[in-house]
């Protein structure tokens, strides 16, 4: 268990000292026992034990103050929360949740800590409290002003347009992320609960958490879109943002499309893989598997039914009958906020284009466009707002006529209720956002267009007719992919929408109701309970793992991040392995080269003078065998390490092997005809052409195509697909078709880097020796070969090296090996503490 003592990420990630003032009040801690075993079904859910604490912007609470009063303030469940429809949607009263975040009304300091304690024995709420000026440069500054606008595709070009990157902003969002955990903390018992971070405003909050609880089971859902890697590389703290996601367990996104290039992220900025794995995809970190969630967040159905059902809807739903269709007018309709990205404008340009194109619609179709008040602030806002009222006004004085208005825009905040009204009557529905994470708009008006009795009767319809609804809707949503029988448009193309707008009206009643019946199968049973139970059930499936692992954090400020393990996978002491060396006389040392005595990104690979003085200290001591073991070419090892006299080497993954300098070449294995390379090297030469930056070694007994230097992405899927080329026609070949870190090999069956130990340990027993002291230290996959090995000389009684063994890994990872270093630099640091007792000995 990690020390629960915290310093301060703030000044780390910033250079300096926060400005801003820190929250006084506190809550009491909170204790449960943990909960039995639940079966997991549709309709309830249980985690094993532990409670739920859901972290959002804003907590699902109203509140209100009373100007007098001893009792003045007054709160009430916010029934519009999503986060608080999750906890319903659960439909398991026994699953506590802890909610955590602003109230939607400013609370005096002096009554912070009445306020507290009233919101958690009542509503179980923790509230933070920020200071005005704090909560203005975090919501209205970095959130808005530059998160939203980036994750929706608009880069800032001018200070106009989106403004520029405001790094006091930025700590102001570091610091109300703070104070979000150390509210969280006062209040988890970290080795049960379970964290659920919601949304964009909270996305450094993971490495405050796992700072101070390494074991915290955490979960975080992305509600807004996340866009391509060209976009967000544009973003100035966009590592700090990346690597506090990756503090999660689970990341969830709405889409397929967020997650690819949320990944391709991850890939290009911090070099990590991904991949597939029985349905789940995941991402290799540090020893942790982080899991990937795509799931789209659903309604809540019963609160939707309920509206449907209240008498003051049905009310409104006569009010709209009588002023559209009992006046023989089709009513199409849009809902939308009053932002930016939701494209009213142009809603409304394509319905003028519809009306000039097709006359016959004039005094026949009206569109009404139900714009929310805006959340945002801002020129950009204003400046929609007023664009939008004049179009509508230049089109209703276009083609309007006494009594009828093709456009009718309305402005002012409506109750739930009526927008429902307005849903169950409309014909078509439209949402034609230009981007937006995901817009429940048309799955509200699915459940709507369904219906019931009462409304049935009011709309005229016979009870044994099906239902119809029709939705056109942007490519550009996160609802979109889930509707298969929507009209999807560009919404940028005003032609197009007013085309599909056409379809929509002339559309056979047979296909609406079809269309109509798939999109209700799918919206009444993916409900935001649904969306809960899969990702809760997704969390605890990868925190699983979580009590059977040994955590230690490293890197500092927002750079933090936690390596988990096997607990008898573990560091290598140093000191340890320097006390075996001084006290034992038959030593053998295999060393990789690339990646263990050489960093992967250098681009000089030759070894360093001092690197040569290094090895050649420990060749020069009578007691010691040093090889290096290594997959390059014996011609290159051979003129790299002249120098070393009485170096070992084992070159081309061991298939050529040399005692020292004076010795001839051997092989471990019978020679080889390399007639297949006659086949396999066009072959690589294709993709090597068509793959920019990668490149081909030609060995003498191998043949390996590198792309590191190419795009991540494209040189990954080139590698896939020269993998299962080479398979395919070199399948009757005597050679094995391989991947590693960066490229593709082809080399003999049966060669591997785990000859070598075998073949030293075979010669050293003919001649009457055995090891007491056993080092082998790599970092590739091909090294897991001689880890293997090393492994099953151990296993077996009679050869295998009495004495200490130290097999060991580069980097924490999954492996054969018992210990690992961090990189090359404490491998080095290793080599040369060895090297030194060498050199002390041999002045005795």
């Amino acid at each position: 268990m990690a020390s629960r003592s915290y310093s301060n990420l703030l000044e780390l990630a910033s250079g300096e000292a926060a400005s801003f003032g820190s929250m006084k009040t506190s809550v009491p801690r909170i204790m449960t026992q943990p909960l039995e075993n639940v079966c997991y079904d549709q309709s309830s859910f249980s985690l094993n034990r532990g409670r739920i604490i859901i972290v959002a912007n804003q907590l699902p609470i109203k509140a209100h103050k009373e100007p007098d009063g001893d009792k003045n303030w007054k709160f009430s469940w916010d029934e519009n929360s999503l986060v608080l429809q999750l906890k319903e949607g659960l439909g398991n009263d026994d699953v506590e949740v802890i909610y955590v975040g602003f109230l939607n009304e400013e609370v005096h300091p002096n009554e912070q800590d009445k306020v507290s304690q009233i919101l958690l024995e009542s509503f179980n709420c923790v509230p933070t409290f920020i200071q005005p000026d704090m909560f203005t440069s975090y919501f209205h500054g970095f959130c808005k002003q530059y998160l939203w606008p980036l994750f929706h595709y608009m880069l800032p070009l001018s200070p106009e347009f989106g403004g520029r990157f405001d790094r006091s902003l930025w700590q102001a969002y570091v610091s109300v992320n703070k104070i979000f955990a150390d509210r969280i903390v006062e209040v988890i018992n970290p080795e049960d609960d379970y964290v659920w971070v919601h949304d964009y405003h909270l996305m450094v909050l993971p490495t405050f958490l796992r700072r101070r609880f390494n074991e915290v089971r955490l979960g975080f859902f992305l509600h807004s879109p996340f866009p391509s890697s060209e976009i967000y590389n544009t973003l100035p703290v966009r590592e700090e943002l990346l690597i506090a996601l990756l503090n999660s367990d689970l990341i969830g996104f709405h889409t397929f499309d967020y997650a690819r290039h949320f990944l391709a992220c991850c890939s290009r900025m911090l070099g990590l893989s991904y991949g597939s794995k029985r349905g789940y995809i995941g991402i290799d970190y540090y020893g942790r598997a982080i899991s990937i969630k795509i799931i789209p967040v659903g309604i809540h159905m019963g609160q939707l039914q309920s509206v449907l059902s209240q008498s003051k809807t049905e009310e409104k739903v006569r009010e709209i009958v009588r002023q559209f269709p009992d006046q023989g007018r089709t009513m199409l309709l849009g809902v939308d906020d009053m932002d930016i990205f939701k494209g009213i404008n142009l809603k409304l340009l394509a319905m003028e284009q519809l009306l000039i194109q097709h006359p016959g619609y004039q005094g026949k179709v009206v569109l009404v466009q139900i714009a929310n008040p805006p959340s945002g602030q801002g020129k950009d806002v204003k400046k929609m707002q007023a664009e939008t009222k004049a179009t509508a006004k230049r089109i209703n004085e276009t083609f309007g006529k006494p009594g009828y208005d093709p456009i009718i825009l309305i402005e002012e905040p409506l109750d739930f209720y009526e927008i429902v009204a307005y849903y169950a009557v409309a014909e078509c529905c439209l949402v034609t956002a230009v981007r937006d994470g995901m817009n429940l708009i048309p799955y509200e008006y699915i459940i709507s267009r369904q219906g019931n009795e009462t409304l049935d009767e009011v709309l005229g319809l016979v009870p044994s007719r099906k239902k119809k609804s029709m939705l056109v809707v942007s490519e550009f949503i996160g609802c979109s992919p889930s509707l298969s029988g929507a009209i999807r448009v560009n919404p940028w193309n005003v032609d197009a929408v007013a085309d599909a707008m056409e379809t929509a009206l002339e559309m056979a009643d047979s296909e609406k109701q079809l269309s109509h019946e798939k999109h209700y199968r799918y919206v009444s049973t993916h409900d935001v309970g649904y969306w809960a139970r899969s990702f809760l059930q997704d969390l605890e499936r990868t925190c699983s793992d979580h009590v059977h692992r040994k955590w230690c954090g490293i890197g500092f400020g927002l750079c933090f991040r936690v390596v988990a393990f096997d607990p008898n996978f573990r560091k290598l002491a140093m000191e340890d392995v320097v006390s075996a060396y001084k006290r034992t006389t038959t030593r053998v040392i295999l060393l990789d080269y690339d990646g263990t005595l050489m960093p992967q990104a250098c681009v000089d690979k030759s070894p360093t003078s001092k690197s040569i003085e290094i090895l050649n200290s420990l060749c020069k001591d009578k007691h010691n065998m040093v090889f290096l073991v290594s997959s390059r070419s014996r011609k290159t090892l051979s003129q790299w390490f002249s120098p070393c006299e009485n170096l070992g080497i084992a070159a081309e993954h061991g298939y050529f092997i040399r005692m020292n300098q004076d010795a001839e070449w051997e092989t471990c294995v019978p020679s080889l005809c390399c007639t297949w390379k006659q086949i396999a090297k066009p072959i690589m030469q294709l993709y090597n052409e068509t793959t920019d930056g990668s490149t081909i070694e030609d060995k003498e007994t191998a043949l390996v195509w590198d792309y590191e230097n190419t795009d991540p992405d494209f040189g990954s899927w080139q590698a896939k697909e020269l993998l299962d080329h080479l398979d395919s026609v070199l399948a009757n070949a005597p050679v094995t078709v391989k991947s590693g870190q960066n490229y593709v090999e082809v080399k003999p069956q049966g060669v591997s880097k785990g000859l070598v130990p075998k073949r030293l340990l075979s010669t050293m027993q003919e001649k009457g020796k055995s090891p007491d002291f056993f080092l082998c230290i790599g970092d590739d996959r091909s090294d897991e070969d001689m880890f293997e090995e090393i492994a099953k000389l151990m296993a077996s009684p009679s050869s295998s090296p009495r004495g200490e063994v130290f097999s060991c890994t580069v980097g924490p990872k999954p492996t054969m090996a018992k210990y690992y270093l961090h990189d090359t630099s404490e491998v080095v640091t290793l080599i040369k503490l060895l090297a030194s007792v060498s050199e002390q000995t041999s002045l005795y």
